[in-house]
């Protein structure tokens, strides 16, 4: 295993209110880990700094030891909370648009996926659903070879049966030596993917730990620790 994330005193600050207060975190290869934390925590702060779509206030944010830039962006796939598509583009122009921006995107994973969900290249992204639109969404993202997949409420807003193809493709479509970093308010939906958890509250991670030691030292899942730390 190595190290892909390092932060030091990370901090992020919007006025004078903190969204991430001196955040210590670090973030190996090799695990699905959960960030989870209630509306106005810092998850999707923490998200967009990852991604380098915000800038730190102060302190120090890497990737595989170096700072969040081109070369970050290169070892990262990143799924954000909302569509950020072109709703006219049809499947098969997003794709080969990932496969010219993208040196380890792979077109075959994506092609391979559409067909085991009866999607058509040849359809327009307004023509579809919310549910399947996700999972376009999320088949473009793990058709790259990241070494870290970034997924901001993956699960949100879909019925249940996509939630488990979903949680199935995350499953089967990384390397076992890359990580994913899932945020979600679906604890319960999606703690059986997980070996990892971060618990963040008011900008600052209050716990971090697999999820085999919890299990163990608190004998209860992690949705019932998450409602029991955060009073749910």
């Amino acid at each position: 295993m190595s190290t892909l994330v390092t932060c030091k005193d990370l901090t992020k600050t919007y006025g004078k209110k903190p969204a991430l207060n001196r955040v210590n975190l670090e973030i190996e290869s090799g695990h699905i880990i959960g960030l989870l934390g209630p509306n106005g925590s810092g998850k999707t702060t923490f998200i967009k700094l990852l991604n380098g779509l915000l800038t730190p206030t102060s302190g120090e944010l890497s990737v595989k030891n170096k700072p969040v830039g081109i070369e970050s962006k290169k070892v990262i796939s990143y799924l954000p909370d909302q569509t950020y598509l072109n709703m006219n583009n049809k499947v098969k122009d997003v794709i080969d648009y990932f496969t010219a921006f993208y040196a380890d995107f792979e077109p075959k994973r994506a092609y391979g996926m559409l067909e085991s969900l009866q999607i058509s290249p040849e359809d327009r992204l307004k023509t579809m659903s919310k549910g399947t639109k996700e999972k376009v969404q999320l088949i473009l993202v793990m058709s790259r070879r990241a070494e870290l997949y970034v997924l901001d409420e993956p699960i949100a807003g879909v019925d249940p049966a996509a939630r488990d193809y979903i949680l199935q493709t995350i499953l089967s479509n990384y390397d076992p030596e890359a990580s994913i970093l899932v945020s979600t308010h679906l604890i319960s939906d999606i703690e059986t993917i997980l070996d990892q958890v971060i618990f963040i509250k008011e900008g600052e991670i209050c716990l971090q730990a697999s999820v085999d030691d919890i299990r163990m030292q608190h004998q209860k899942s992690i949705d019932s620790l998450f409602r029991e730390v955060f009073k749910c």
